[in-house]
């Protein structure tokens, strides 16, 4: 079970069926994140790719926001129809569009047809390190994000990134957010 923090359903609780296996975002975790992209952006304009979707906890709380354009990768079937179900319940169909597929995949297979300004990750925090390394690697190479973007990566306070575009970790008991930029163009430019 998770509560929507703040906007349109502020306070809402969503719960899941309780045979799955979920680990949603806690409210202290989500409030400060949330906290920070706003001061960065504006929700109702901003595009959202929600990665490891889970039940929506993340992709609900854009949404209750006002953010229209939000896409939902998550591969457990169930988990699929519950954010189809839940999203349809909560008026947020138009907002939420809930892809079925591996995260990995899904990458690969859409590079360079979309950008967003927040990309968010909450890997199932067994997955190994490399894994995350190749993750952060796939958004920052194939154009996720906007000029102006963000890829928020969520994993375990333990686990530290070294990379060249990490610009800040965010540590909230034993979760941590880290914040890496988008890949900077290379100035083609020729100057006299």
């Amino acid at each position: 079970m998770y509560r929507i923090i703040s906007g349109k359903w502020k306070a809402k609780k969503i719960a899941a069926p309780k045979n799955f296996d979920v680990r949603p975002t806690t409210d202290f975790a989500k409030e400060a994140l949330f906290s920070i992209l706003e001061n960065t952006y504006d929700m109702q304009s901003v595009s959202v790719l929600d990665l490891f979707a889970g039940i929506g906890s993340i992709s609900f709380e854009f949404a209750s926001r006002g953010t229209q354009d939000i896409t939902s990768v998550e591969m457990n079937p169930k988990h699929t129809s519950f954010l189809n179900s839940t999203a349809s319940e909560l008026g947020f169909s138009l907002q939420v569009n809930v892809q079925r597929g591996d995260v990995f995949d899904w990458l690969k297979k859409f590079r360079n047809k979309k950008s967003f300004e927040i990309v968010f990750s909450d890997a199932p925090f067994e997955m190994e390190e490399k894994k995350y390394h190749e993750l952060i690697s796939l958004v920052l190479n194939n154009k996720y994000l906007k000029e102006n973007g963000i890829l928020v990566v969520e994993h375990q306070s333990r686990m530290k990134f070294d990379h060249p575009n990490l610009i800040d970790t965010r540590k909230y008991g034993n979760v941590s957010f880290s914040f890496f930029e988008p890949n900077k163009e290379e100035n083609t430019e020729i100057t006299e």
